[in-house]
């Protein structure tokens, strides 16, 4: 006996709302990177998302594992440029050893001198060199251009670096502030993608709960230039007025609060 379909208003709704599901996936992956909807074959995906996901994974992995370029680096910012390294000796090393990354060498400990700066900004290769490739020197541009009357300190190249790496290049260098922009870990729908670390007063044993982080920044599919620019220097100057940085400064400008 054929079982009869139920006409009652929230059956009527449902069905509704699986008739406009593709219309609502294809809007919900017109907004996103994410994997939604991708469709099925029998127990299976079907071939191309598959073939996508594999792509974002062997991705992902080469930006992980590539090394930082610095050519034309100085050129492209308009700006002098001090190269460091962290005491991790190579890429392995920086990958097992995460305590070595956020210590500067020697060396180049001795050889950052103090400068007479407001602000110091470390760009560094963190675990995708390939943020750094695409998006630091435009961003790098973008801030110092919202930044007119601080003094910044010669821009620090960071090779086999981590977050902390920046408060002891802040230390050396004597500067109330230093904004580390590195390079993300990498994600299936995002290999590319560059965040900002903002620190008042940097010293070694800075914890992450006294940082401010931008994140996210790769445009199109990410924050503009513009936008991180804007969100980032609101919150330097905020920190520079109230002295501090981390959970007790909230980024107001991005609730409309701030200028």
């Amino acid at each position: 006996m054929r079982r009869r379909r139920c006409r009652c208003a929230r059956c009527r709704r449902w069905r509704n709302s699986m008739a406009d599901l593709p219309d609502r996936a294809a809007r919900l992956r017109a907004l996103t990177q994410a994997r939604v909807a991708l469709g099925r074959v029998g127990h299976a995906l079907p071939t191309t998302p598959m073939l996508d996901f594999q792509l974002a994974h062997a991705r992902a992995r080469d930006a992980v594992h590539a090394e930082l370029t610095v050519e034309g680096f100085a050129e492209a910012i308009g700006r002098p440029v001090v190269e460091v390294r962290s005491r991790a000796p190579d890429r392995a090393t920086y990958l097992a050893r995460p305590d070595l990354g956020r210590l500067l060498d020697e060396a180049d400990m001795e050889a950052l001198q103090p400068a007479e700066a407001d602000l110091a900004i470390v760009v560094a290769d963190g675990l995708s060199a390939a943020a750094v490739h695409a998006h630091a020197a435009s961003l790098v541009v973008a801030l110092v251009e919202r930044l007119r009357g601080w003094r910044i300190a010669p821009v620090v190249l960071a090779h086999q670096a981590r977050v902390a790496l920046g408060d002891e290049v802040g230390a050396a260098l004597g500067v109330d502030l230093v904004a580390v922009l590195i390079g993300e870990r990498p994600g299936l729908s995002a290999a590319d993608s560059l965040g900002a670390y903002l620190t008042w007063a940097p010293k070694c044993g800075r914890l992450d709960s006294e940082r401010n982080c931008v994140s996210n920044i790769r445009p199109p599919h990410g924050l503009s230039y513009d936008h991180a620019s804007a969100r980032i220097a609101w919150l330097l100057k905020a920190a520079r007025e109230r002295r501090l940085t981390g959970i007790g400064l909230k980024d107001e400008a991005a609730l409309g609060h701030g200028g």
